[in-house]
């Protein structure tokens, strides 16, 4: 161990031929290796610049090292100075300036080192491991976002009522709210191809309703040609419409669905398609509430999403067109929509708050999880793991899985490991894949109910990708007539009377029945 007066006449020496590390030296502080478009273009280095005039800095990788003598300052409102090898690309994914960097410096998409050099010595350095597309890395919070991602916290309104109701039941309730609006209609979604949704917005906008559509422009697989010639339709009568996609994209799918007509709005787990809003196949979840909080809170992302430069006009947009079919499926109505009190209702988006806000909700069950998928990502799903600890506490779980071709084999290996978890560790958990009779073909529902009490309808599929990289949108429910409405479809569709459940179950549920009344009197395919 070096002696301390040795340490600080090397201090001493460094300071006096300036190479000292200094408290007030720039530091790194963003990332951008790996943008949307082929060749990396608008890739990007931000630095926290201080007091520090950078021209005496350099930029270097373990290959090459570049000087920062062409600094002009930093951004007055953050402080920094965003450096990048084609700047004006990178102004127009960002809405701010760069700085332009020598191209000799390039951020590998694999992983790299990038240092901040004064006098040849390290002031600052950060490492990253592979870098995901389109995403910023945050060298304060060690994480990587979505370039220009939102960071919006949830927003609850307290008290009034929620209209629930259920596809395939209610297939024209969508048109319907759609048909009532007087001044506005904002609309997003997944995908958009049902005729008469087409015919409800064209109307709507011929009698002077404001009306906006957007949707995501590059679906799993291609665009439908239905859908393509739906949007078509709008944009020739007038109606704005806008896609998102390309290489300014921030998020990997724009997946929310949901509507604002005048002041009240509608969200669901529904495609704007014939098989689901349309109530030709899915079975799907709903709600439609005026309370003022939310409705604002959803314009509010209306706007941050079609106003965002990877919102791109219909017209100017070039898909990827698919040949797609048309869900023609009848099915007779068993659940009528109903107007239900709420305590509260709480706006959750993805992926800014999402993640959190469905884990609170998850590990405060005491009595009961019922969740309805179209399938579950993996093992080590984040909710997934949370709903196991609830059944390891005794919380009793139900699980129902959509038995599709499409997923049916992973859902089955799905089941299979959750009922060895369930019988390895005496868990209260049951698992079923859906049976479905005539009530409807398939599950497309992202469902979830806690306790009988908390609700979750909304576009969040169980997955890392929707939670982490889509634009999600769903409503937490707190109401007890909610949760019961969206309960009874559960155990409709659920069928207690399946082989699948364990010993027990049947006596374990009634149980629970019994004593949430006695407290009563005291008191959703990765990408569909």
């Amino acid at each position: 161990m070096f002696p301390v007066v040795v340490i600080v006449l090397i201090a001493f020496a460094l300071a006096l031929s300036g190479g000292a590390v200094a408290d007030d030296d720039p530091e790194i502080v963003e990332l951008y290796p790996n943008p949307a478009a082929h060749g990396d273009p608008g890739e990007f280095v931000t630095i926290r610049a201080g007091e520090a005039n950078l021209s005496g800095y350099e930029l270097a990788d373990d290959n090459v090292a570049v000087s920062l003598s062409n600094a002009t300052g930093a951004d007055a409102s953050t402080d920094t100075v965003r450096f990048s090898t084609d700047p004006d690309r990178t102004e127009r994914l960002t809405g701010r300036p760069a700085v332009e960097l020598a191209d000799r410096l390039r951020l590998a998409d694999d992983g790299d080192r990038i240092r901040l050099l004064r006098d040849g010595v390290v002031v600052d350095e950060v490492s990253y491991d592979r870098a995901p597309r389109a995403q910023v890395y945050d060298v304060e919070t060690d994480s990587w976002a979505p370039l220009g991602a939102t960071e919006k916290a949830t927003v609850s309104a307290d008290g009034g009522e929620i209209e629930a109701f259920v596809l395939p039941d209610e297939p024209d309730r969508a048109v319907e709210f759609l048909a009532a609006a007087r001044e506005r209609i904002l609309l997003a979604g997944y995908t958009i191809s049902d005729a008469a949704v087409v015919d409800a917005l064209v109307e709507a906008h011929e009698r002077g309703v404001a009306v906006e559509v957007l949707a995501d422009g590059a679906p799993v697989g291609g665009m439908g040609a239905s859908e393509a010639a739906a949007l078509d339709t709008l944009d020739r009568h007038g109606v704005p419409v806008s896609v998102v996609g390309g290489d300014k994209a921030r998020y990997r799918y724009h997946h929310a669905k949901y509507a604002v007509v005048d002041d009240r709005a509608l969200v669901t787990t529904e495609n704007w398609n014939e098989a689901g809003l349309g109530g030709r196949s899915s079975r799907g979840w709903a709600a439609i509430t005026e309370q003022q909080e939310v409705v604002d809170g959803l314009v509010r992302t209306f706007r941050a999403d079609s106003g965002w430069v990877d919102a791109i006009p219909w017209d100017e947009h070039e898909p990827t067109l698919v040949d797609d079919g048309t869900a023609t499926g009848f099915h007779p109505a068993q659940f009528e929509r109903e107007r239900l009190a709420v305590e509260e209702a709480t706006l959750v988006l993805a992926p800014d708050n999402a993640e959190d806000a469905l884990l609170d909700a998850i590990d405060a069950a005491e009595r009961s999880i019922e969740l309805k998928q179209v399938r579950v990502g993996d093992r080590e799903f984040s909710l997934l793991q949370a709903v196991l600890e609830a059944a390891h506490r005794g919380v009793e779980v139900s699980v129902l899985l959509d038995s599709e071709w499409y997923v049916e084999d992973e859902n089955r290996e799905m089941k299979r490991w959750l009922d060895e978890q369930a019988e390895r560790h005496d868990l209260p958990l049951s698992v079923r894949l859906v049976d479905p009779d005539e009530s409807f073909e398939k599950i497309h529902a992202k469902g979830l109910i806690v306790d009988r009490d908390v609700t979750f309808v909304g576009s969040i599929n169980w997955n890392e990708n929707s939670l982490s990289h889509n634009r999600e949108v769903g409503l937490l429910i707190r109401s007890e007539e909610v949760a019961d409405y969206f309960g009874s479809v559960f155990e409709s569709d659920f069928d207690p009377d399946d082989d699948d459940l364990p010993v027990g179950y049947l006596a374990v549920a009634m149980a629970l029945a019994v004593v949430a009344l006695v407290a009563a009197r005291r008191l959703e395919f990765e990408h569909s």
